[in-house]
């Protein structure tokens, strides 16, 4: 009974100054919201089209004229113009009017008629990595079915049957299959997983403020006391952080704080935040899961294991914080720490291709083991058993960061000196 009243005292002393603060409201509530919706919308067009392109044809051919026609025809271009010098090429690209030129040499008609080399030049601002290489394969794609067409039509001017032509021309058949993300759906692929990043770093400031600031405002230890015997009166708004009977018998209870009312307390200081992120939670699993059918099981391990993350980095944060009883430097560690991890997670760059020493500190990353976990469940539909490491890494490392949270908030109880560092 005693430790449930603290878990109240702490949750209410929190809820308390929550509705005071709105900023660290807006932590808890509106940005994080903000967040997915946005990030959803911004990919709500799942597939990239109508890249604009330019084309200088030097040939104005009738095989030229039909390259053309093809790339206007492939879903990810569009001709945005026809350009006539270098100069307006470069201008084009620079104003970014067009990520990519085609060049069709002079006699490039005549040459292919003639059973003549016919190369075409395409010059891409591989500044931007996406769009260049979709433009790349695209244009590949067109030239290929243009030379192939060609071929086929030489072959049965000379009396070849076309099917027969067809064989010649390509006697080995290749058969792409994509196993995940057939469709390129960029909302599948980047907006599920970045959404879980970007509540990933949200979590973990939220977790070295919720408890920094208690440090920072000299307000630990009437923390501690309110959950151990629930006071001072929480209604006094003119309290200035300094007790009115602040003698040594005091101080030394507030020392001796007992570990498990200690445990409670923290839950119930973070209880509103962990319970608003495992709404968010499972509002970006809602959105990533309509376009597929994903087995009921794996949603649930999928959600869980987002849970247990967004509890992990509410931890990590608190812990970076009380052990340097500096809620900047606690900061400054969350950030370094979760910022950058989407890069090292292995979903835009391959974890298989990163160098030994980055791939140590992506193993020591958490956001790292809970997108591949999220990848096998909700896009390979991998078997759970295969996630099942993930899900009690997870559980471990959350028990163990609680654990020495809580230790840390004993020692910075016992060093009411070291109160009050920004």
């Amino acid at each position: 009974m005693h430790l449930l009243k603290a878990f109240l005292r702490s949750a209410a002393y929190e809820r308390r100054f929550l509705a005071k603060n709105q900023w660290d409201l807006a932590m808890v509530l509106w940005i994080p919201l903000a967040t997915v919706l946005l990030v959803w919308w911004i990919f709500s067009q799942t597939q990239i089209n109508d890249l604009p392109i330019g084309v200088v044809d030097q040939d104005n051919g009738p095989i030229a004229n039909t390259l053309v026609r093809y790339l206007e025809a492939s879903p990810e271009l569009t001709v945005y113009q026809h350009y006539h010098s270098p100069a307006d090429v470069e201008a084009a690209i620079l104003q970014r009017d067009v990520y990519a030129v085609v060049i069709i040499p002079e006699d490039f008609s005549r040459n292919i008629s003639s059973s003549k080399s016919a190369p075409v030049v395409l010059q891409v601002n591989a500044q931007y990595g996406t769009h260049s290489g979709i433009i790349q394969t695209s244009v590949q794609a067109v030239v290929g079915t243009l030379s192939a067409g060609v071929e086929i039509q030489r072959l049965v001017k000379q009396g070849m049957a076309p099917s027969q032509a067809a064989i010649n021309y390509s006697p080995i058949a290749i058969q792409r299959t994509s196993l995940f993300n057939a469709i390129n759906n960029y909302q599948q692929f980047l907006a599920s997983t970045v959404i879980p990043a970007l509540l990933h770093i949200l979590a973990m400031v939220i977790g070295a403020t919720t408890i920094g600031r208690e440090l920072r405002d000299k307000q630990l230890g009437r923390w501690s006391r309110f959950i151990h015997i629930g006071t001072p009166d929480l209604t006094l708004d003119n309290y200035n952080g300094q007790y009115k009977n602040n003698n040594v018998e005091h101080t030394n209870s507030i020392r001796k704080a007992s570990l498990s009312v200690l445990f409670v307390g923290l839950l119930g200081k973070y209880f509103w935040p962990i319970l608003a992120y495992s709404v968010w939670s499972a509002l970006a699993l809602w959105l990533a899961t309509p376009q597929q059918s994903v087995d009921t099981v794996s949603l649930f391990i999928t959600y869980m294991s987002l849970v247990l993350l967004m509890t992990l980095s509410f931890w990590l944060g608190a812990v970076f914080t009380l052990g340097s009883f500096s809620l900047r430097m606690g900061l400054s560690a969350t950030g370094f720490i979760s910022v950058p991890s989407y890069a090292f997670a292995g979903v835009t760059y391959p974890y298989i291709a990163i160098t030994d020493s980055a791939k140590y500190w992506a193993d020591a990353l958490p956001l790292t083991h809970y997108l591949q976990l999220h990848i096998a469940q909700l896009q390979m539909q991998a078997p759970v058993a295969v996630s099942l490491p993930i899900v009690y890494g997870l559980l471990l490392a959350t028990i163990i960061a609680l654990i020495l949270m809580v230790v840390l908030t004993k020692r910075a109880l016992a060093h009411p000196e070291r109160w009050g560092a920004r």
